[in-house]
């Protein structure tokens, strides 16, 4: 009985890493602007970016209303990669642990990669895994960089 896994999301970005790192690291506030599948997100605990703050999000994945709390947890600005905890909401239910991870990764030809990785543990083994998620991550970065690699 596997409950616990991984899963991991690659996409190609043309605004710079920096560019498009910062935006979830000092301007997450911002997100819910450039995204279509995100509805609204607000500070719960602390304040936007500090690690150990908590935000409210409401956003659509596999068609469906979801609301949870993210924590922030790492912020690693020389490695471009952002770790929050998802809790509370539509997540509990499912989930007993359920982390994502944000790389944000320099090419040679000055695009990027946003790496999206989620390690969850299940509940129970009837739980399908949250692959709903990494489509909503990939159709989040594209939205996220049409829009900030247009400014």
């Amino acid at each position: 009985m596997v409950l616990a896994g991984k899963l991991i999301t690659e996409v190609g970005v043309k605004t710079p890493a920096d560019k498009f790192y910062n935006l979830f690291t000092t301007q997450l506030h911002d997100v819910q602007k450039h995204a279509e599948k995100v509805h609204e997100t607000k500070v719960h605990e602390g304040d936007w970016h500090g690690i150990g703050s908590v935000k409210h999000w409401t956003y659509v994945v596999d068609g469906k209303v979801i609301t949870c709390l993210e924590r922030v947890e790492a912020i690693d600005e020389q490695n471009k990669t952002n770790k929050y905890t998802l809790f509370g909401g539509d997540i509990d239910p499912h989930y007993k642990n359920f982390t994502l991870i944000l790389q944000v990764i320099d090419n040679k030809d000055s695009h990027a990669v946003a790496r999206w990785t989620i390690e969850y543990e299940k509940l129970h083994e009837d739980i399908e895994p949250p692959n709903g998620y990494m489509e909503y991550f990939n159709k989040l970065t594209r939205d996220v960089d049409n829009q900030i690699h247009k400014a």
